[in-house]
């Protein structure tokens, strides 16, 4: 009984935007999460920071959400279909991400500058725009 009342819980959630398991939900929901891990904020001279350079002050614990955030990145790349070669990559993105921003001064400055999550996003939808056509968004109208 309680797993038909979780099922019927998630098909209620099915119909509001980002929350399926569609390619065009996936695309909505990694479109957000980028920003707010990546360009939340927009400092002088228009680079923009996001959450995941604050996270990664916190010695050990920041470490570890950032690499977490990122391996459900390849959670969502590997359950929309992309290649293991592919997930491979972009595992070795967030698993370089983790290594570097693990050393404390040095590691902050790179989570800074290099953005993994971003570029993983990319390939992302890349992706969906490649395999899954009626995912794409043109001009702000869902094809």
């Amino acid at each position: 009984m309680a797993a038909t009342a979780t099922l019927g819980a998630f098909d209620r959630l099915a119909g509001i935007s980002g929350v399926g398991r569609d390619p065009r939900s996936v695309r909505s929901r990694l479109i957000v999460l980028e920003r707010i891990l990546e360009g939340v904020i927009r400092l002088p001279g228009n680079q923009r920071v996001g959450l995941d350079a604050f996270i990664g002050f916190v010695p050990v614990v920041g470490d570890l959400l950032s690499a977490t955030i990122g391996t459900y990145l390849v959670w969502e790349a590997r359950n929309i279909g992309m290649s293991r070669w592919k997930c491979t990559r972009m595992l070795a993105r967030v698993g370089m991400d983790a290594a570097i921003g693990a050393i404390p001064v040095a590691g902050d400055v790179f989570d800074f500058l290099y953005r993994s999550n971003s570029r993983n996003v990319k390939a992302i939808l890349a992706h969906i725009d490649r395999h899954h056509c009626g995912a794409g968004v043109i001009d702000g109208v869902k094809l």
